[in-house]
């Protein structure tokens, strides 16, 4: 009986400091780690959105770049901080679903080790190939595919990335095979389908819409459910392969254990900042889709990411790097 008289004042004392904690919330800068270089989506979006939240809070939002290992370098940052709602960091869903599937040993647990805070903003990708290539729809790519195996080449940022994970789903749906060409980055193989040594490529809508405006690259279609209301002559995918939708979401997390006022207050914070027509206007120009849901619902798109790309790993048997 004693024990557990000390152990529920164990955690009214704790409720009580977590509540105080987040009442004198922020008292100092908040750091912002973005797990890749300057220009990716999660480095605009830290930029996009700090200075809205260090004004409303009063406090300095020192953005902090930290590349390395497929995100994985910040992300390590980010669990080792102390959980006090002064070290964020971008998640997205390749450092923090595709990177533990494809990866034999990575530091964290995405699902344990983080507190979502606030599902930002999405992107879908596009189907896009060589202009000298004869597809002028997807379902004349899938048809060629299936009469000509392995014939058509695809080009991805490498084993076990975002882009051959999806290729693959793609390929189950369709139900063609293709010549698989693994690169070191997405940009690599932009490179080459814009000089015609691959036939094709699913690549982030954002990076490739400048060479499809120019006459580049030919878009097939859009991996969305709907079509997008700027390129409405544009199908989807789905259109052809009933049920094909991929894209990536971007979201801020915070280290297990944040008190959950402070993640709240933050998670209602970025929110406003991400509905400024400013704002708006300045994700449309990237390519990206804003979302504002609350830190159950980015928590519950996490896990049914890891459900959905942990039966693809299984359903094509791949072997962890």
């Amino acid at each position: 009986m004693m024990l557990k008289r000390l152990y529920l004042l164990l955690v009214l004392l704790l409720a009580a400091a977590n509540v105080a904690q987040a009442q004198n919330y922020p008292s100092k800068p908040i750091r912002i780690i973005v797990p890749g270089g300057p220009g990716d989506s999660c480095d605009m979006l830290a930029r996009l959105v700090g200075p809205k939240i260090s004004e409303r809070l009063g406090q300095p939002v020192v953005i902090e770049n930290r590349p390395g290992s497929s995100g994985q370098l910040g992300l390590v940052l980010l669990k080792q901080a102390p959980a006090d709602g002064y070290t964020l960091a971008c998640g997205q869903g390749g450092n923090m679903v595709i990177v533990p599937l494809a990866y034999e040993k990575v530091a964290y647990d995405a699902v344990k080790d983080f507190a979502p805070v606030s599902l930002m903003a999405s992107n879908f990708l596009a189907l896009v190939v060589h202009p000298a290539t004869p597809f002028k729809t997807t379902g004349e790519l899938v048809s060629y595919a299936k009469a000509n195996p392995g014939k058509v080449s695809f080009g991805t940022n490498g084993d076990g990335s975002f882009l051959h994970f999806a290729t693959e789903l793609f390929r189950i749906q369709a139900g063609f095979s293709y010549l698989h060409v693994p690169y070191k980055s997405a940009a690599l193989s932009i490179t080459d389908l814009l000089g015609g040594q691959i036939n094709a490529s699913l690549a982030s809508f954002n990076s490739i819409q400048p060479f499809v405006a120019a006459g580049k690259l030919r878009m097939l279609g859009v991996a969305r459910a709907t079509r997008s209301a700027d390129y409405p002559d544009v199908p989807t995918i789905t259109e052809a392969v009933p049920g094909f939708v991929s894209g990536g979401w971007f979201g801020m997390i915070a280290p297990a254990g944040t008190p959950r006022e402070i993640v709240s207050l933050l998670n209602r914070e970025i929110s406003l900042a991400m509905k400024l027509p400013e704002v708006r206007e300045r994700m449309k120009s990237f390519g990206l889709e804003i979302h504002t849901e609350s830190p159950e619902f980015f928590g519950e798109t996490i896990r049914s990411d890891f459900g959905k790309w942990g039966k693809l790993a299984r359903d094509i048997n791949f072997k962890p790097i």
